[in-house]
């Protein structure tokens, strides 16, 4: 065995047995315990990330212009002698670290999980038998089978085979694809485009080439949309803090208070104003609703992709695998002229493989009739075969009888056959006739053509295939619509069995041809593909017009795919869904992978996403309400009564509490929305403004109340209106997290006793003095009665009223 690795240039140079000498390997491929051994020897076939230290991670929360913030202000205190607010702002100061660092890692989790899920599979010859495993697993010497859709796994001398061709193009900038023969060596990290080849694996890991392989989920920790309005946003919040503060610190001067207590004030009013949680708090709800939608067999290549799911309005579903079952049958065999049925059948399983585990090969060889000639198929070799190539769209063999005569098998479209054997007129008439008859029946034709010279081919005879809707198909699609979802069909069949399907599914049945739209102009095409039900007889590479199309028209659009074809159509989608069993091409296109077949599971990653949605917008309405609530009540109490209405260490407190609760509304409880979710900043803002100002009239309204009527000294009106604070502050989360009255969704568990936890905590201690003045439980009790009824009673309502005025969409919400 070689002890040390060679490079892929090295390999280049050398011939195949002189690296199968090189590795100590064989055609037959390595068994299992040389496999593992090499592990050792080469280590595993992946790129090794370079992790950071946790302790360097946690460090890092320490360093930045918040906590400088915050460690200033823990100096000041250390200054003043203030001992208890330095141990409270110490805390809070670690606590946030702790926070920041358990999101990310939670994050990071979710992350890795997905990495985990899409990582890419390869098949290796191992002890004698073709099988599937992990790519990482591979190592130099292993024997690995790609075709077309396959991502390489490794760097391969090619050993068997005719030809490849291969897309290098995320490699080298190369567009074309570059064509591979015998001994020439492909890329790990390159998409098969044609052609079906063995090779010899000679480069693993950081040894490859381009070292680019299993890095389907590289891209997710991408920035959103709404998370960059979401810093735009917090960016407009801290300049609103800065200035509010600014103003209060210049005249807390002019009035000739203690400077560095008044600095240490603006310093923690700052902080705890800032909403610097927002964009963990959003990582977290997306990386814990990533984990949800893996739950439910849709795995997500980038976390963004939740939020680009939630906003689709029409979906473009394969009729094949999704809308119905995949299973194809053997239904019905016409043959043509002297041919037989017998005959028919037989060149198609001769031109049928059964390790590639087609689904046309599977159902053709898997058949009734099928096992009937197992013996007369024994007397045949066949000697050379060529897979299902899209562009040519049929399979070949060259089959030599038990007399050693040679002849060739052809199976595929039934256009595509006609054209390879040019058929009369009078058979195109027959196919057409035969062609119509099978689709009003729902069956998928296939032709059949032999040639026993090589040259003149023969058509002898058409398969009928038959592929029958899922049985929750017509349920989920009437779930769709109700979600205001379209479902627009997409098949390559002919328009007949795309419409008796769509019957069947109870879709409409204005199904158009790809010819409908193709030559026409944009604004002609955007309308006839906007206004189809459906669209048969597409290619592939027809799937990306009809987005671009779509997309003109202001649509959100979901394609599903499967094939290295649909890359394209999968990566112009707003998101690109691949299907069960799809090519690792199509997987790295798509935004979104399902491990599931149907319809039904992107439904579900639909209302998922939509959860997780209304979640994120919940948080942000809350967030901004208290940062104006906090900011202008403090702002405004300094300026019109001349004195501080809560102290630093309050501050901090109200902080601490607030941050610790609001991570598990991640977890909470709530409705899918009827209809496509649209990120509508003017609607947050202004009812986020609303509510956070009538927070402010509401404690000034206690303040009144606490320096008039009950004439209290000014250290109990601070720890009460801390209290106050306290408990509006969790109140307005379950005033934020429903669009009707508070009651009309139950908060989730973790939510709800997150925040009875906080504060019960923040209650005791005001009533006993603990850090604060002492008020007592008459007092507390007030406060409580006082808040809830703000929150409840009047934030509510008007929050109920506000939606009714600004939401005209009519928009419901489902559990």
């Amino acid at each position: 065995m070689a002890e040390q690795p060679i490079t892929t240039e090295e390999a280049k140079g050398k011939t195949i047995d002189d690296l199968f000498e090189k590795f100590s390997s064989r055609r037959e491929g390595l068994t299992g315990s040389e496999a593992q051994s090499r592990v050792q020897t080469y280590g595993y076939n992946e790129i090794p990330e370079k992790k950071k230290s946790p302790i360097l991670k946690f460090l890092k929360y320490f360093w930045g212009p918040i906590p400088w913030m915050i460690e200033a202000a823990l100096i000041i205190s250390a200054v003043i002698q203030r001992w208890e607010d330095f141990a409270i702002i110490s805390s809070l100061l670690l606590i946030n670290a702790i926070v920041g660092f358990w999101q990310e890692r939670q994050a990071g989790n979710a992350i890795e999980m997905l990495r985990e899920r899409l990582a890419i599979e390869a098949r290796a010859l191992r002890d004698g038998k073709w099988q599937k495993l992990p790519a990482r697993e591979l190592v130099p010497g292993d024997i690995v089978r790609i075709r077309l859709g396959d991502v390489v796994p490794a760097d391969i001398k090619l050993v068997e085979g005719d030809y490849l061709s291969a897309d290098e193009s995320a490699l080298t900038g190369e567009s074309m694809p570059v064509d591979k023969h015998l001994s020439d060596v492909g890329y790990s990290g390159s998409i098969v485009k044609q052609g079906e080849m063995t090779g010899l694996v000679v480069s693993t890991g950081l040894n490859t080439f381009f070292g680019k392989t299993a890095r389907l989920a590289e891209e997710a920790v991408t920035v959103s949309h709404f998370q960059k309005a979401v810093t735009k946003i917090g960016d407009y919040l801290i300049i609103l803090a800065i200035a509010l503060v600014s103003i209060t610190f210049v005249v807390s001067l002019v009035r000739q208070e203690n400077l560095l207590e008044t600095l240490q004030f603006a310093l923690v009013l700052i902080v705890a104003a800032i909403p610097a949680a927002m964009p963990a708090v959003l990582s977290i709800t997306m990386a814990v609703g990533a984990v949800a939608l893996a739950r439910k067999e849709a795995i997500v290549s980038k976390l963004v992709a939740i939020e680009e799911m939630a906003g689709v309005d029409i979906l473009c579903s394969d009729k094949t695998g999704t809308i119905t079952e995949n299973s194809l049958t053997l239904s019905d065999i016409v043959p043509f002229e002297a041919a037989t049925k017998e005959d028919v059948l037989l060149d198609a399983i001769l031109a049928s493989r059964e390790e590639d585990q087609d689904p046309i090969d599977t159902a053709i060889l898997t058949s009734e009739q099928a096992k009937s000639q197992q013996g007369q198929v024994a007397n045949y070799r066949v000697l050379n075969f060529k897979p299902f190539d899209p562009v040519i769209k049929r399979t070949q063999a060259t089959v030599e009888d038990a007399d050693g005569a040679r002849f060739s098998v052809a199976k595929g479209a039934p256009q595509v056959i006609l054209q390879l054997t040019g058929g009369s007129r009078e058979l195109e008439e027959r196919i057409d006739e035969l062609s119509n008859d099978f689709a009003k029946k729902g069956f998928r034709m296939l032709g059949v053509a032999r040639s026993n010279d090589n040259d003149t081919w023969v058509y002898t005879g058409v398969l009928g295939l038959h592929d029958p809707p899922r049985a929750d198909s017509a349920a989920t699609i009437k779930t769709a619509q109700g979600m205001g979802l379209e479902v627009k069909m997409v098949t390559g069949d002919h328009v007949a069995i795309a419409r008796e399907i769509a019957r069947e599914v109870n879709l409409k049945s204005d199904i158009v041809t790809a010819d409908a739209f193709l030559n026409e102009h944009d604004t002609e095409a955007g309308e006839i593909v906007e206004k189809a039900d459906g669209f048969a007889e597409v290619f592939p590479e027809h799937k990306y017009r009809i987005v671009s199309l779509l997309q003109g028209r202001g649509h959100i659009v979901g394609m599903t795919g499967d094939g290295v074809n649909d890359a394209p159509a999968l990566k112009k989608a707003d998101v690109g869904i691949a299907v069960a069993g799809a090519t690792d091409a199509a997987k790295s296109a798509a935004s979104i992978v399902l491990t599931k077949p149907g319809l039904s599971v992107i439904i579900d990653a639909v209302k998922e996403s939509r959860k997780i949605f209304q979640r994120m917008d919940h948080y942000v309405t809350y967030r901004i309400a208290e940062t104006i609530h906090a900011l202008f009540f403090i702002t405004l109490a300094i300026l019109i009564f001349g004195f501080f209405p809560i102290t630093a260490l309050m501050i901090v407190l109200l902080a601490l509490l607030n941050d610790i609760p609001i991570m598990t509304i991640a977890w909470d409880n709530v409705l899918y929305s009827r209809s496509p979710e649209r990120w509508n900043m003017r609607e947050i803002l202004t009812l986020s403004t609303i509510i956070g100002f009538v927070g402010v009239v509401s404690s000034f309204v206690m303040l009144a109340i606490v320096q008039g009527p009950l004439h209290l000294p000014l250290e109990v009106i601070r720890s009460l209106i801390f209290l106050k604070l306290a408990v509006a502050g969790h109140l307005t989360v379950f005033v934020a997290r429903t669009r009707g009255p508070f009651w009309s969704v139950r908060p989730a568990p973790i939510l709800l006793g997150a925040v009875i936890a906080t504060q019960t905590f923040a209650t005791l201690i005001t009533v006993y003095g603990i850090f604060v003045a002492p008020i007592g439980w008459p007092l507390a009790v007030f406060v409580w009665v006082y808040a809830l009824f703000w929150a409840f009673g009047i934030t509510d309502f008007i929050k109920v009223r506000t939606y009714n005025i600004i939401d005209h969409s009519g928009i419901r919400f489902s559990r």
